[in-house]
């Protein structure tokens, strides 16, 4: 993560170019702009996209700031993202993003790559005490004393020509994101903690790629269904398969097809028919006339589902016994986060506490995997320690 000098990235210079952005328009200008960004040590990426009536999010602006100006890449025209996908791919260069998790899964999506190496200034942020999952606009006001508006966060991107407000708007989410990683890197590098958070990115890579494409898992989401039998967990989980693959075939929002507590009230009620499938609570006419057999279907063949492949459980809630070991291992993350002087929940996350706990359920307590990394010897060897005192 070392981005050289920083002059030729003030964000004053950056915040007065926000205001004459360069379109790329053509494949021929994208490339020329790439020549450019693969000679620098770091460039900032964000963008804008509409996800309302599809499954899949539609790309509207890709914004770029480099050394010295802002860029509004326009996805209606381009073509060819090869040369861009070079940067992307370049290790010489980072990639500085905010809270960049949707925005990698567009690029995914997009263009069938990720940046890499990036660098999240939201993240950075709650390694630094600033705050825990801090807004853009939030994050600039602190450590630049620059306040940015919001106005446009709900606009179409997808219009042409965008309005003056809208482009203001976009690039402006670039400009200040070179200052904010200079400054923020500064202070990583002061407190040690560089290396936390480079581990921390690593992970939040590694977990872009949807890991259940077929959505044979998604099931396991309905932890209030922990106490359903093997035939209507199959159905639950077979239902939810078929949602995911319609919702992608069809590139549609998956409560167009069924909500998620529609999805609980079909296998709690068990319609038989069409006329008892119509009487559930939100489930739209449209849905019975579409898909009402084939959801039907699916609860005819749960029992033989659940014999031919059994239906993994999902994870029984802590029971209240937990209630009070669980307050003295917070207790322990926060007192340690505050002599840290970082977000305590970047420290310790829920589902590491719970995953650490569920460890017990095979023997002896251990760290899961996730507690294995820069955690292990900051605040995890003493969890297990106490874990094993207190449980």
């Amino acid at each position: 993560m070392n981005a050289g000098s920083s002059a030729p990235y003030d964000h004053l210079a950056l915040e007065n170019a926000a205001k004459e952005p360069v379109w790329v328009r053509s494949d021929e200008e994208l490339a020329s702009c790439c020549q450019h960004w693969l000679t620098l040590p770091l460039i900032a990426l964000d963008t804008e996209f509409i996800r309302v009536d599809t499954f899949y999010p539609l790309p509207g602006l890709i914004q770029v700031a480099d050394d010295q100006r802002c860029y509004l890449l326009d996805p209606l025209l381009l073509e060819n993202y090869q040369p861009l996908i070079e940067v992307f791919r370049a290790s010489s260069v980072l990639k500085v993003l905010h809270a960049c998790n949707e925005d990698l899964e567009l690029f995914l999506y997009m263009l069938g790559e990720m940046p890499t190496p990036v660098f999240d200034t939201q993240v950075a942020a709650g390694f630094l005490g600033w705050g825990f999952s801090m807004g853009y606009q939030r994050i600039v006001e602190h450590a630049l004393g620059i306040a940015v508006g919001k106005g446009e966060t709900r606009s179409d991107w997808l219009q042409r020509p965008l309005t003056a407000a809208q482009e203001h708007y976009a690039t402006l989410d670039v400009a200040y994101l070179p200052a904010l990683y200079l400054k923020q890197k500064e202070e990583l590098d002061t407190r040690e903690m560089t290396a936390w958070l480079e581990d921390e990115l690593q992970q939040l890579l590694a977990n872009i790629p949807d890991q259940d494409p077929d959505g044979v898992h998604y099931y396991k989401r309905f932890s209030q269904a922990w106490k359903l039998p093997a035939e209507k967990l199959a159905a639950l989980r077979d239902l939810t398969a078929w949602r995911e693959r319609i919702c992608r075939q069809r590139d549609v929002p998956r409560n167009r097809v069924l909500r998620n507590q529609t999805l609980i009230d079909i296998v709690y009620t068990w319609p038989t028919s069409e006329y008892a499938l119509s009487q559930i609570d939100d489930i739209r006419p449209r849905s019975i006339r579409q898909d009402g057999s084939t959801i039907l279907s699916y609860l005819q063949m749960a029992k033989s589902s659940a014999a031919e492949n059994p239906p993994e459980s999902i994870v029984q809630p802590l029971s209240y016994d937990w209630n009070k070991p669980l307050k003295q291992l917070k207790a322990m993350a926060r007192e340690k986060a505050t002599e840290l002087n970082m977000a305590p929940e970047v420290l310790l996350r829920k589902k590491d506490l719970d995953a650490l706990i569920r460890t017990g359920e095979q023997g002896e307590y251990s760290l899961p995997e996730t507690l294995s990394g820069w955690r292990k010897s900051v605040i995890g060897d003493a969890l297990v320690i106490k874990l094993k005192e207190i449980a």
